[in-house]
């Protein structure tokens, strides 16, 4: 599959709202780089929706789950997609795929990128069977009833849902 060529080599948009990172997103992003040279992260910053974490947050969280790779940028956009993967110039968008129910909203979601930009390829990617149950929002909403979250989140995300919730 063919990126758009930049100084180093092709590279994809891996957008979301990442609010928080998972475990489950760090494996697509790692497999990513099998296929692609740079994964540029794309934050969705959605004033209609209530994050837990700004995307300021968001983004910072991620910068430091991937400290030290240069192969992983990150970035907020709002906006249509496309016109952050043209400014970006990448032609391949990475989507997750983690069961059927995904797919129907991730199917319709491509075709409309196609139609907007069709220079634009969408990449499906199933996540690694050990985090094919595993979303923001569950994990959100375990931390929030007490429950354990270690082995489903990077170490720097466990730390700052606890600063959350002391907080609250």
């Amino acid at each position: 599959m063919e990126g758009t060529e930049f100084p180093g080599g092709k590279k994809a948009i891996y957008p979301g709202s990442f609010d928080p990172i998972t475990n489950g997103h760090v494996d697509i992003i790692q497999r990513g780089k099998k296929i692609f040279d740079k994964i540029i992260v794309g934050v969705l910053d959605n004033p209609k929706k209530i994050p837990l974490f700004t995307a300021e947050e968001r983004v910072e969280l991620i910068r430091k789950t991937f400290e030290g790779d240069e192969r992983v940028e990150v970035k907020t956009f709002s906006g249509l997609l496309v016109d952050f993967a043209r400014q970006n110039q990448a032609n391949v968008v990475i989507r997750g795929l983690r069961a059927i129910s995904d797919f129907e909203y991730e199917f319709q979601m491509a075709l409309m990128n196609r139609k907007l930009a069709s220079e634009i390829e969408t990449l499906f990617m199933m996540p690694s069977l050990k985090y094919s149950f595993l979303s923001s929002n569950l994990v959100k909403e375990v931390f929030q009833l007490g429950g354990c979250v270690k082995d489903l989140v990077p170490p720097v995300v466990e730390e700052a849902l606890k600063e959350k919730l002391k907080k609250k």
